[in-house]
């Protein structure tokens, strides 16, 4: 459990850190630079071996870096339009939906209408919430969901961190061509190399390694529990680091989507699933 908590409060900080820096690199700059930085020591920590791999390791290991490079690709384009708070709200939809999805029980209604009506308050303020944002963190709560899924699939078919570093080389991969045409001239600036790593230690290293260590001895539906205070933790690292503060009706949406994911994969049917060999 305290692993999940580090990595959530470590992610957010990342994150605010990140959004404070996208006047001196643009988003795609600096998740590929959060990218990098976790393929690089992940993989230096990790050594890999490559040998011996089944097509289907493969397979599991590439489809979760891409996940991991859409994931990061589209949440940054979403927090660099709207409120961090609010991004990671919309986007906790993702692992909601599937909380009700393996559970398939009429009363699991109740939770997605009250995380629908979270959403719904968070468009009571439109000047701070753009349809670009909203269908960004969307985007990334779908990766966010097939993360959950992919990084336990991983973590039973690669022994230590190696499927995290062949993931991360992946999805750095990825958003390299993205990050050189829009970013160029940044990238070479040393500042911003060094800040793009901490970054990517804080958002990257850390939480995924400590959340697939522990994705190996809890279940998935107690790691969305858990994972379930994001919202609540991205507000107010974003209160604190970056003076955005949420309204009234804003944070009784945070309320909404964070209880009814804790309603959904309480009741899900994913709890009785043995913890995966």
């Amino acid at each position: 459990m305290w692993l999940v908590l580090l990595g959530i409060l470590s992610v957010q900080l990342g994150a605010a850190f990140a959004k404070d820096l996208f006047s001196v690199v643009s988003p795609t700059g600096m998740v590929w630079l959060r990218m990098a930085t976790a393929a690089v020591v992940v993989g230096l920590i990790a050594r890999p071996v490559f040998r011996g791999r089944s097509r289907a390791d493969w397979y599991v290991a590439i489809t979760f870096g891409v996940t991991l490079g859409v994931m990061n690709w589209s949440f940054y384009q979403s927090m660099s339009r709207i409120p961090l708070g609010i991004a990671v709200t919309i986007e906790f939809i993702g692992p909601l939906a599937l909380a009700v999805v393996l559970s398939r029980r009429a009363r699991d209604l109740v939770w997605v209408t009250l995380a629908a009506v979270g959403i719904l308050l968070l468009g009571l303020q439109p000047g701070e919430v753009t349809l670009a944002g909203v269908l960004f963190a969307l985007l990334a709560g779908a990766m966010w969901a097939a993360y959950i899924l992919l990084s336990a699939r991983t973590g039973t078919r690669w022994p230590g961190l190696d499927g995290l570093a062949v993931a991360s080389i992946v999805a750095a991969l990825l958003l390299a061509p993205f990050a050189v045409v829009g970013s160029s001239s940044e990238l070479l600036d040393p500042r911003v190399l060094a800040l793009g790593a901490v970054v990517g230690l804080l958002s990257s290293v850390i939480p995924y390694s400590v959340e697939m260590v522990a994705l190996r001895t809890i279940r998935p539906s107690v790691f969305s529990i858990l994972m379930s205070m994001e919202p609540a933790a991205a507000a107010l690292t974003a209160m604190l680091v970056l003076g955005e503060f949420l309204t009234g009706w804003q944070w009784l949406a945070v309320a909404c989507v964070v209880v009814a994911s804790v309603g959904a994969t309480r009741s899900g049917r994913v709890i009785t699933d043995p913890v995966p060999d």
